[in-house]
């Protein structure tokens, strides 16, 4: 995981690939499956669509297979953290319709959580909106998202994606009010908000 959000990404993909190949070894388990989602996620960031969208394929298949597990440490991979995944899969290949289907069931999964996964969601909704061309449904979703997070799990991972909100945004409208509001709200030190 550290990779992929603090780079290089290459190195994700390699770390997944390893972990695929160790955990197919004991394919009854939910390893493997996390393994390839890890894996189809890195590549679409990436831009290997066509790598991704195989991983991603593979992923489904070893998650229906051998299903998640109900544990909410980290590296537990119940339905819900598989949904992020190919949520986060989905938006970086700009298949935007059926990440956010992906995004609503994971969301109602996590009604009663809190933290990180939930916003990387609605952040993941917000790249959506932006690339569908609806920059102010997709700043003010973001901006929301963000003033509604404890300010303890406003982490560099969450900062980044609400600011990748803006950088899908066309040129000509990242300079826009709602663009630079939410560029604001993410620069506020925590107990401004």
């Amino acid at each position: 995981m550290l990779p992929f959000y603090y780079g290089p990404i290459a190195s994700a993909v390699n770390l997944c690939r390893e972990a695929r190949a160790i955990s197919s070894r004991a394919r009854a388990s939910a390893t493997h499956a996390f393994a390839a989602a890890a894996e189809a996620r890195a590549l679409a960031k990436l831009g290997a669509n066509a790598e991704a969208e195989a991983a991603l394929r593979y992923a489904t298949k070893a998650f229906e297979q051998f299903g998640g597990d109900s544990a909410d440490d980290a590296f537990a991979f119940p339905e819900r953290r598989y949904l992020l995944y190919k949520s986060g899969t989905l938006t970086a290949l700009g298949h935007t319709r059926e990440a956010r289907q992906v995004q609503e069931q994971a969301l109602v999964l996590y009604r009663d959580k809190t933290g990180i996964d939930p916003a990387l969601l609605r952040l993941e909704a917000a790249i959506c909106y932006a690339r569908d061309r609806s920059p102010d449904e997709a700043c003010q979703l973001a901006s929301t998202t963000f003033l509604r997070m404890d300010p303890a799990h406003r982490t560099p991972i969450v900062e980044e994606r609400a600011r990748e909100v803006v950088e899908v945004l066309p040129p000509a409208i990242r300079t826009s009010r709602a663009a630079r509001e939410l560029l604001e709200i993410i620069e506020l030190p925590p107990g401004r908000m």
